[in-house]
């Protein structure tokens, strides 16, 4: 048996997966928290955007993982089709499992048939990446391991989608998708200990592309796409803040409707009616009529009224 290296770079990748793991899943929340506030073809898109910014940061981090991942005695290199199978596997499944809990009637039913869906696809993804490997030598499983390791995935996606659920404000969609992080870091590493490799030594060179040729590139452009994506989002209007806007814009097109008494004549009809301003009837401050005047001045020049 050759001996694994888990963390060939000490804790660098294993703390860079965890990151990217966090952020997906972070991504991932939001946008399901987006989509169930939003209907029609605003709920498609955000629940597309969830379920590739879950798949997005749960195969980065395997892969960032796996950057660590050394064999005493082996090269190790990686199929290209079949790793980009394990990432197209990975928005799909968790796809499934992000519709049904957005589309779903029954929200228990719902989030039971998500979490398993998302939770074999998290797997999936794992054992597909790990059959991309090419070494000299035969890998094996510990089955009950595998086992413990797809029961954490499902637990795990379960967990978030229920707070994608029941929280929306953005401090505890933060706590839970690092809660998130640490549970598909635990499912990765929990995989990982179930492996055993068989090393055969051997001269001949081994088919697919090395992890620095291929998997850190790809790696890379991905966690770009989760930055970029997280900036849109951050970036967007929720509902909350398009309907001021909207009732703005109601208000001036009332406002700016036929018919419709301008701003100032209108105060100037209620000072009037409340017995302020300057008009009839409107109290100290009124002006004395016209003729009223002249009749003031001759009762004080000493007119005697008539008998």
């Amino acid at each position: 048996m050759g001996h694994l290296d888990h963390a060939a770079y000490g804790w660098l990748t294993p703390a860079l997966s965890y990151v990217m793991a966090s952020i997906g899943a972070a991504l991932g929340l939001r946008c399901t928290v987006r989509a169930l506030a939003a209907t029609g073809a605003s709920r498609r898109n955000w629940l597309l955007t969830a379920a590739s910014a879950i798949g997005t940061g749960i195969w980065t981090m395997h892969f960032i993982a796996m950057l660590g991942f050394h064999v005493t005695g082996t090269e190790i290199h990686y199929d290209v089709p079949t790793t980009l199978l394990s990432l197209l596997v990975a928005m799909a499944v968790v796809g499934a499992g992000v519709f049904a809990v957005g589309y779903g009637k029954d929200r228990r039913r719902s989030l039971v048939l998500g979490g398993l869906t998302t939770g074999l696809g998290v797997a999936s993804m794992h054992y597909l990446g790990m059959a991309a490997l090419r070494l000299h030598g035969r890998i094996e499983y510990d089955p009950l391991t595998v086992g413990l390791s797809v029961a954490i995935a499902v637990v795990a996606a379960t967990a978030a989608l229920w707070a994608a659920l029941n929280i929306s404000s953005p401090l505890a969609v933060a706590v839970a998708s690092l809660v998130m992080g640490v549970a598909v870091s635990s499912m990765h590493y929990t995989g990982m200990t179930a492996v055993a490799v068989r090393v055969m030594p051997s001269d001949a060179g081994l088919p697919g592309a090395t992890a620095m040729q291929f998997i850190f590139p790809l790696a890379v452009g991905l966690g770009s796409y989760l930055f970029i994506t997280a900036a849109f989002v951050a970036l967007s209007p929720t509902a909350d803040g398009r309907t001021v806007p909207a009732s703005r814009r109601a208000a001036s097109a009332r406002a700016s409707a036929p018919g419709a008494p301008a701003p100032a004549a209108a105060a100037r009809g209620s000072d009037a009616g409340s017995g302020r301003g300057f008009g009839p009837g409107s109290g100290a401050g009124t002006r004395p009529r016209s003729g009223s005047a002249p009749a003031a001045r001759r009762l004080g020049e000493g007119t005697v009224p008539s008998r």
